[in-house]
C-alpha cells in the first residue's frame, strides 16, 4: 500500500515537473516572438519613415525639376523673342547701312558738283586773293576724295567754303597784290568793296585803277579818282568813320 502511494507522488511530480517544463518553454517561445515581432514592426516602421523621407526629397526634387523646366521654358521663349528682335534690328542696320552707302555715294556725287560749279565761280568772278581761293578749292578736292572722310565731314568742308565765298560778297578789305596793268607790273595796294569791284591804288597816291569785268583785265583810271578809292581804302582800314563815297564802276560783263 505504502508502495503504490510513492509510485503515485512520484508520477504527480514527474507530470508536474513536465508540465511546469513545458509551460516555461512556451512563454519562451512567445517571448521569443513577441521580441521578434516588435524588431519586425520597428523595422517596418524605420522603413516606412525612411521610404517617407525619400518621398518627400524625390517629390522635392520633382518639384523643382519642374519648377526648372519651367523657367528654362519661359527664358528660351524670352530668350526668343530677343533673338527675333535682335534680328529684326541686325536687318533694319543692314537697311541702313545700303541707304547710308547709297545716300553716300549721292551725297558726294552732289558735292562733286557743287565743288566743281564754285571753282569755275572762282575762276570766273573778280581776281582776288585767288592764290587762297584756289588753295581753298583744291584742299575741299583732296577731302572729297579721301575714303577715310565721312560724308558729314565732307559736306562739313564744302559748307565750310560756301561759307567763306559767301563772305567776301560782304566785307570791304585791303591787301597787297602785284597785278598786270597795260604789261606792266605794279605792286599795289588792293581795295575789295564787297562784290561789287576790286580797286588798286599805288603806295604813292598817284595811280588807281580797277578790274574790269567787261575787259577781263586790270586798267588804269583817271587820276581825279585817286581821293575817292583812298578814301575807300582808310574806311576798310578802319581808320575813318563810314560815310558814303561815289566809286566808278568799269563795265558789267553780260
Amino acid at each position: 500500500m505504502k508502495r503504490t502511494y510513492r509510485l503515485a507522488m512520484a508520477a504527480a511530480l514527474v507530470f508536474a515537473l513536465t508540465a511546469t517544463s513545458s509551460r516555461a518553454q512556451d512563454a519562451a517561445e512567445l517571448s521569443d516572438t513577441v521580441k521578434k515581432t516588435v524588431e519586425t514592426h520597428q523595422q517596418t516602421q524605420k522603413k516606412q519613415q525612411e521610404w517617407a523621407s525619400e518621398q518627400a526629397e524625390l517629390t522635392a526634387r520633382l518639384k523643382a525639376a519642374r519648377a526648372q523646366v519651367d523657367f528654362f521654358e519661359k527664358k528660351k521663349a524670352l530668350e526668343e523673342k530677343e533673338v527675333a528682335a535682335l534680328d529684326k534690328g541686325v536687318a533694319e542696320l543692314e537697311r541702313r547701312m545700303v541707304e547710308s552707302v547709297r545716300l553716300n555715294e549721292s551725297l558726294l556725287d552732289t558735292l562733286n558738283v557743287v565743288v566743281a560749279r564754285l571753282e569755275g565761280f572762282v575762276e570766273g568772278d573778280l581776281p582776288f586773293l585767288m592764290s587762297e581761293r584756289r588753295a581753298r578749292i583744291a584742299g575741299v578736292k583732296d577731302a572729297l576724295a579721301r575714303p577715310d572722310y565721312s560724308g558729314a565731314e565732307k559736306l562739313r568742308r564744302v559748307l565750310e567754303v560756301l561759307q567763306v565765298e559767301a563772305n567776301y560778297g560782304s566785307i570791304a578789305e585791303v591787301y597787297q597784290e602785284k597785278i598786270m596793268v597795260n604789261d606792266e607790273e605794279i605792286f599795289a595796294d588792293m581795295v575789295r568793296v564787297g562784290r561789287v569791284s576790286v580797286y588798286w591804288l599805288t603806295p604813292d597816291g598817284e595811280r588807281v585803277g580797277e578790274y574790269d569785268r567787261g575787259q577781263d583785265k586790270w586798267i588804269e583810271l583817271d587820276h581825279k579818282y585817286v581821293h575817292t578809292i583812298n578814301v575807300t581804302r582808310e574806311m576798310a582800314l578802319r581808320l575813318r568813320s563810314v560815310e558814303v563815297v561815289a566809286l566808278p564802276l568799269g563795265r558789267i560783263q553780260p
